[in-house]
Parts: C-alpha cells; structure tokens; sequence
C-alpha cells in the first residue's frame, strides 16, 4: 500500500473542503481527496444564491437571518450554531468578493440580493432580499473562485482518489484508505487531522436533484467505525425538480416572480401560505396526491413567462416592467439552459414540468460548532477528526434547511473546520497506523471484485430507491416505514452475500467503486428509514400521517443512530440548544 503524509487531509473537494483547505492551508501541509475532478463536486449545483444579512437592497440584520434559521428549521435548530452562521455569513460572503467571485450586482456596485422562500422582516413577517447571487449559477461560481484560491495557496489535490475507508488507533483517527481510479492500487494518507466533506446521499431515492456522485461515502465510512449518524430522518425535498429527470431547478426562480400552476389553472399556494406565496416549500406534492397535477399526471407548472408574471405582480400593485425575456436570460440563465436541454422547454414562452424532488440532508455526523466530530450524546470530541457541509451536521438546519443556508453552511463551518484542524495538526504528533491498516476494506474490495453471486448491482439499487421513494418520501406512516425498514435490511443481506459484477480489472473500474458505494447507500437508507420510523411526530421535512403534529414534550431532541452488531441499530438522544428563540406554534 502506497502511503502519504500531510499534516491536514480533506476528503471531498465540494464548498466545505476546499474553504478548509484553502484556511488550513495557511499553516500546515494539506490534501484534498477528492473522487471527481474539484470543480465537478455537487457544490456547482447550488443555483439560486448564498444569504447573508448585508441590508443592500433592504433592511436586514443577521439576527433576522437567524430567527429564520431556527424557524425554518421547525425549532430542531442548534440556536448557537444558528447565531454563528447568519453571523459570520456576512464577512464570509464579502470575503468570497474580494476573491472574485462575481455577484450579481445593484446599480449602486453593490451585491445585489433576492428574495427566497423563508427570509423575512422579522418585525413586519413580508419577505426580505437576503440571496446573493451570480446569475443562478452561485454554486458553480463558489467553486470555481474557492478552487483557484486553493491552487494558489499550493494546496496539494489528489483527483479521482475514492477514499474507502476511515484509519483508526483506538478512539484516534490516523489516516484514510483511498483507490485510485487510474489503475486499482490502494493508498494510505497518513495525518493529523481529517475533515469529511464527502457531501448527502440524495442517490438513495429514485427522484433526486442529486448527482450520481452522491452517495454519503463520509457518512457510511464514519458510521461503520463506531460514529453516530444525527438527525438522519430529516431529508428535504425541493418542491420545484424539473420532470421527470427530478434536476433542481432553483427557488430564486419564484424568487424573481415565477408562480407555481396545478392542473386547474390555480396558482395553488395561496391556498397554503397566503403570506409568502410562492416562495413557500410545501404543498405540491399535496396537489400531486389529490390529482391535481397537470393532465393528470406527476407535475405542476413553474410559470415564469413574462406574460403570467407581470399579471400577477400588478394584481399585488407591483411594478413589473423591468421583468423581460431579456431579464429572465440574464437572471435565470442555467434554468433556461436546464428548461431547453433537458426538458426540450423554453421557460421565456412557456411553463417548466416540475415536481419534488429528493434534495438535501439535514442530518450526517455530528459536530459540535468548531466543525470538530462528536462521538456520543454527551458531545464527546474525537480529537483530530471533523467534519463540514451536508455530510455533517452541526446542527445549523434542524429539521429543514432554509433555502440558500447550504452554500453558507460550506462557507461558514468549512472555515472554521479548516482553521481548526490546522490548530490541532501543529500541537500534534501523529497517531501511528495499525499495522492491519487498510486491509478489512481491501478484502471487502476484493469480494466485489470477484463475486460471483446472481444479482447485478444495478437491481438492487433501483430496488431501495423505488423503496425509499414510495416509502420514506414526502409523506410518511409507521406501516410504510416498517415496510421499507425490513426491504432495506433484505438488500443489504442481499448485497453482502449474492452480487456480481462484471469488470473484475483494475484500470478505471468505476463498476467495483459504484458497488462499493451502493453498500454506503443501503446503510444510509437503513439508518434513514429507522430513524424516521422511532420518530412519532412531524417536524419540518418529516411529516408522519400518523402523528401529524408536532411534539415538543417528547421530541424537541436530536437522534443519535449506531451500529449494533452486524444487523442491529441503536438509538441515542441529547437535547437540542436552545437560547433566546423559544419554540412557538408553526404559522405559514
């Protein structure tokens, strides 16, 4: 086994891994590890803008932001980790400009900001221009300017590197195993301090805005080496995933005017939230259900022609004339490009297909607010180990993330995971590596290599996606739960015991990788499936039709899932941090 040493290694190159490496960085050696090429990480995904509370085209203040956090996030939000992100939000975002990354602008030369569901004057309750944005391309451009910084700084990458597995001596991390794509071989990365940055898992269901990538690698590999999974019954799906590819297609999309149209012609959410409208995220798959899609079938319409929005917008007493074709281009240019090339739509002269679509995870290791991996309910650090962005979970989303908190999320605690990973790395030595290191998942490795069972891959991941889909969506029952809880666990049984696969080489077998992260799917999807079934209530992204209301007596409290035994599951609790914001009823 090839082995390397740094003093810092991040895995995964997405917005949290290369903020960590481009802070830590500035003190001590650092790699990235990362299975794609960096700029192709899910990070350019992120389409509609990053908030933060800089008041240019309104009133705004960072408490606002934070409130809103915690709302949004249905009470389940870690009101210090709230406070820390709409904070640090703001010199993050203006820190991000003066790298170059090129906001959108105000006629002022300012950053200019959108509306996006859930961002409110907290003293009036109307909605508030908080998402800055380039174009609705945000992600893609953070990426990009966080990727030539990197390089800059002489941040050492290691591209189509698929990190397998988590080093550990005892109760301290000392490295990770990664395959390198090229040609098979196994390698050791050897250092002091680890951050995860290895993104979800929407790839568990059929119907995702995820990319193929995603396939909670970190997540399995920590909760395969005794850590907890937080939270992980808390699954966003985004209301507006293009048909019937489930692509995202941006909420700065109704945040720029555009309104969402069922099967009768109705623009529908004023029936759900009268407040905010269509900047709301509930209730399309609620018109779905009852029938009222378009034609009958799985979708409604996302309107954003400047014929139905102008109408629209002076039926409110707005003014609309500055809202063109031209305008549409220039704000909603990846939506155009998404509307045309994948749906054969233009959505300058006709509405887009659009239905739910599996999207975000509120849940992943825990971590206290340094970023820094907890190892049980009474938030035990594991030093050397953290942990940023959607695979972790601070808990800064609660039970459902507020729109455009995710790329401020990469932001904010990818910063301070960098810095303090690199803290620790110069006051530590070493943890030596076992000298077994690497060799349980080697032999897992070679069993998919050579397994010569009946049932290809492929079967068994559409198996638990349409599982997952039908069973542990949108909307959710004990009796359903269960069912999809015993499926899994038969897939997984499945899975270990009768596979086959069909490149047994080792230049570029992505069918050896995919398998292996078909295994990490099942066992996030196990551990999603049962904690969703332990939790009796609705809260935020998940709602019980046998418990429909919220249940602060018993469960204002996070869920700590382990391993136990080969087959088996635990379940832990500690309370969530709450401050100033008491808990109040849900009002839409």
């Amino acid at each position: 086994m090839i082995t390397h040493q740094f003093d810092t290694i991040i895995v995964g190159a997405g917005g949290a891994g290369l903020m960590a490496a481009l802070y830590a960085s500035r003190t001590v050696s650092v790699a990235v590890i990362s299975k794609l090429y960096p700029t192709r990480s899910h990070t350019g995904a992120a389409l509609g803008g990053i908030s933060a509370a800089l008041g240019n085209e309104e009133e705004d203040h960072w408490e606002w932001h934070a409130f809103d956090t915690v709302k949004g996030g249905d009470y389940l939000t870690d009101q210090d980790a709230a406070e820390i992100l709409a904070r640090e939000a703001i010199d993050a975002v203006i820190e991000l400009e003066h790298m170059g990354l090129p906001f959108d602008r105000t006629k002022e030369g300012k950053i200019a900001q959108r509306r996006f569901g859930g961002h409110t004057n907290n003293v009036t309750g109307k909605p508030v221009r908080r998402a800055c944005h380039a174009a609705d391309r945000t992600g893609h451009m953070i990426l990009q300017t966080l990727y030539q910084q990197c390089i800059k700084n002489n941040v050492t990458f290691y591209d189509e590197f698929h990190v397998v597995d988590l080093i550990m001596n005892g109760d301290l991390p000392a490295g990770v195993v990664a395959v390198c794509l090229r040609d098979g071989s196994l390698h050791l990365f050897h250092a002091k301090a680890i951050v995860f940055a290895t993104g979800g898992w929407g790839k568990c269901w059929e119907v995702t805005s995820n990319a193929h990538s995603m396939t909670g690698d970190g997540a399995a590999i920590a909760f395969r080496n005794g850590i907890p999974l937080e939270d992980m019954e808390f699954f966003q799906f985004h209301p507006t995933g293009l048909y019937p590819t489930g692509f995202l297609i941006t909420e700065g999309a109704r945040g720029e005017g555009g309104v969402l149209i069922n099967g009768r012609g109705e623009r529908f959410m004023e029936r759900y939230a009268p407040k905010v409208k269509d900047l709301a995220s509930r209730a399309i798959a609620i018109e779905l259900r009852e029938g009222r899609g378009i034609k009958g079938k799985r979708y409604v319409h996302l309107d954003l022609t400047p014929e139905t929005v102008r109408r629209y917008k002076a039926e409110a007493g707005e003014n609309a004339d500055y809202y063109t074709p031209e305008y549409i281009e220039t704000k909603l240019a990846e939506t155009c490009d998404q509307g045309r090339t994948y749906a054969g739509i233009d959505p300058v002269t006709e509405p887009l297909p659009i239905q739910p679509t599996a999207h975000y995870a509120m849940g992943g290791i825990p971590t206290n607010v340094n970023a820094e991996v907890i190892a049980d309910s009474d938030n035990r650090v594991i030093p050397g180990l953290y942990a940023a962005g959607e695979c972790a979970c601070v808990s800064v989303h609660g039970a459902n993330r507020l729109g455009t908190n995710s790329l401020v999320d990469l932001i904010v605690f990818g910063r301070r995971a960098g810095l303090r990973a690199a803290e620790y790395s110069r006051g530590a030595s070493f943890v030596p590596i076992p000298s077994d290191a690497g060799r349980k998942i080697e032999s897992e490795l070679n069993r998919i290599r050579t397994a010569n069972g009946s049932t290809r891959p492929h079967v068994l991941r559409k198996k638990m996606q349409s599982t997952m889909q039908d069973f542990v969506g949108v909307f959710r029952n004990g009796k359903d739960l269960q069912k999809a809880l015993d499926t899994i666990r038969e897939l997984r049984r499945e899975f270990a015991t009768n596979i086959r696969i069909d490149d047994r080489g080792s230049t570029f077998n992505t069918e050896v990788l995919e398998t292996w992260e078909l295994g990490c799917l099942l066992e996030l999807a196990e551990v999603t499936a049962f904690s969703a079934l332990n939790r009796t209530e609705s809260r935020g992204a998940h709602a019980r039709e046998d418990y429909e209301q919220r249940d602060d007596q018993n469960w204002l409290k996070h869920t700590l899932v382990y391993r136990d035994g080969e087959e088996g599951l635990r379940v832990d609790y500690k309370p969530v941090v709450i401050m100033q914001y008491q808990p109040k009823e849900r009002v839409y």
